[in-house]
């Protein structure tokens, strides 16, 4: 990705050293398209804020800025984690009900923030709807709710 990150940049005629091209290509989800698409962007704040040179400090801000977190988190994958925790005590909940909790398209929210969340070890698919890792928790700076009685998640009624 960073080969692909500094050929764009050189197409695009602006300067990138090996620091700021590996935080973009570090925060592009291991896809050159989104790589590309952050390179573009990093570019413009370059250009508007900075003297036009991409660094790792000016590529972590102008990312900051779009809200692309170090682990390529954007702001759908953190309103669907957050949703999924904050609003459903980490899940399970169905796909349509998160979508509707987060304001997207149960599509959108299954093609385009779910497979990547999955991968990253994130979200869980379960027959009974989708579930926050411990990881995504952790990501998010919460601690999971401890579980009582095995991995079922159900809480113990009779605390036997």
């Amino acid at each position: 990705l960073e080969r692909v990150i500094h050929r764009s940049a050189n197409l695009l005629d602006v300067e990138i050293d090996d620091q700021g091209a590996a935080e973009i290509a570090g925060r592009s989800r291991g896809t050159p398209r989104i790589a590309n698409r952050l390179l573009r962007r990093v570019r413009d704040y370059a250009q508007v804020k900075a003297d036009g040179h991409i660094t790792r400090d000016i590529a972590g801000v102008a990312l900051g800025v779009y809200e692309v977190d170090g682990r390529g988190l954007d702001r759908l994958d953190r309103a669907v984690l957050e949703a999924l925790i904050k609003l459903f005590g980490g899940g399970p909940v169905g796909l349509s009900t998160l979508a509707v909790a987060v304001g997207e398209e149960r599509e959108t929210v299954e093609e385009v923030a779910e497979p990547f969340l999955v991968r990253e070890g994130l979200l869980a698919r379960t027959p009974r709807g989708r579930v926050a890792t411990p990881a995504a928790w952790a990501h998010l700076g919460l601690t999971p709710p401890q579980q009582t009685r095995g991995t079922s998640g159900q809480q113990d009624l009779f605390g036997a």
